[in-house]
C-alpha cells in the first residue's frame, strides 16, 4: 500500500525542501521507490538539490498542469549514484522559468489535477511512497495535499514568528483529519536545550514533535549542493532525518 506524504512550513527558509530531499533519498536507502513532487510551483528548487538541470527539463508539473503531458511524463529519476541498493528516487519539478511563475500567477490553474496526477503517478512508477514538497503558507494547493496525505511534517524553526504560523497549519489540518501530524523544529541554535525545546513546542501545539534537528555548520556548507543524508550518512543530523523518515512510515 503506498502511502503519500507532505512537508511543509508556514514560512519559507525553514528548510522545507531540504527536509524533503533527506527523507526521500533516506527511504530509498531501505529499498524503497519515492516519488517527490515540488508543488512550490512560485518559488521551486528542490530539484537543485537532486543535481537535476532545469536546462535538460522538458516536461514539468507545470506542463501537466496545462494538459501538455501526464504526471509520469514529467517525473524524472534523481537517485544519488552513491545510494545503493535498490530503491529509486523520482522528481516530478515545477519550472524555474519566469514566464512559466508568470503565468501561474496571472492565469492560475486546475488544481483538481493535482490529485489525479498524484494518483497516476503512484500506480504507473509503482511508488512505496509519495512526498510532497507544498508550498509554504496555505493556498488551494497546498489544502489539496495536505487533505490527501497520510502523513504531514511541519516544519518551523524556533522563532516567534514561526510559531504563530505554524498553529495555524496545525489547526488546518485537524479539520483535515490527516492521520499522523508531527512537528519538526530546524535549525536549533546549539545555546539551546532540546528537551526544553522540544516541551515548549509540543505543549504549545498538542502535537508531537518528531525531531529537533540542530545547527550544523556542514549542513549550511553543503547549502544546496547535494542531499545531506547522502554525503554525510552517519553525522547526527542524518541520524535525525533517519527517526523522521521512520516516524512518517510508521
Amino acid at each position: 500500500m503506498s502511502r503519500i506524504v507532505s512537508i511543509h512550513s508556514f514560512r519559507g527558509g525553514t528548510g522545507k525542501s531540504n527536509t524533503t530531499a533527506n527523507v526521500a533519498a533516506l527511504l530509498a536507502a531501505e529499498g524503497r521507490r519515492v516519488g517527490v513532487v515540488d508543488t512550490d510551483i512560485l518559488s521551486p528548487g528542490i530539484h537543485v538539490l537532486f543535481g537535476l538541470d532545469q536546462d535538460a527539463v522538458g516536461n514539468s508539473l507545470n506542463s501537466y498542469l496545462w494538459g501538455r503531458c501526464t504526471m509520469p511524463e514529467a517525473a524524472y529519476e534523481v537517485t544519488p549514484a552513491t545510494l545503493g541498493g535498490d530503491g529509486r528516487i523520482w522528481l516530478v519539478p515545477s519550472s524555474v522559468a519566469a514566464q512559466d511563475i508568470a503565468r501561474v500567477m496571472h492565469d492560475g490553474y486546475d488544481v483538481g489535477r493535482l490529485g489525479d496526477g498524484f494518483r497516476t503517478l503512484i500506480d504507473e512508477l509503482g511508488l512505496d511512497v509519495l512526498i510532497l514538497d507544498t508550498h509554504p503558507g496555505l493556498n488551494e494547493e497546498t489544502l489539496l495535499a495536505i487533505a490527501m496525505s497520510d502523513a504531514l511534517a511541519i516544519v518551523l524553526r524556533p522563532d516567534h514568528q514561526d510559531y504563530e504560523g505554524t498553529q495555524v497549519t496545525v489547526t488546518v489540518a485537524r479539520k483535515l483529519a490527516v492521520p499522523t501530524m508531527v512537528l519538526v523544529v530546524n535549525k536549533t541554535p546549539a545555546v539551546f536545550d532540546e528537551d526544553e525545546v522540544r516541551e515548549r513546542v509540543e505543549k504549545a501545539y498538542d502535537c508531537r514533535v518528531a525531531t529537533v534537528v540542530p545547527h550544523s555548520d556542514e549542513l549550511m556548507a553543503l547549502s544546496s549542493g547535494g542531499v545531506f543524508a547522502v554525503d554525510h550518512p552517519d553525522h547526527p543530523v542524518t541520524d535525525r532525518y533517519r527517526g523522521l523518515a521512520a516516524e512518517l512510515m510508521s
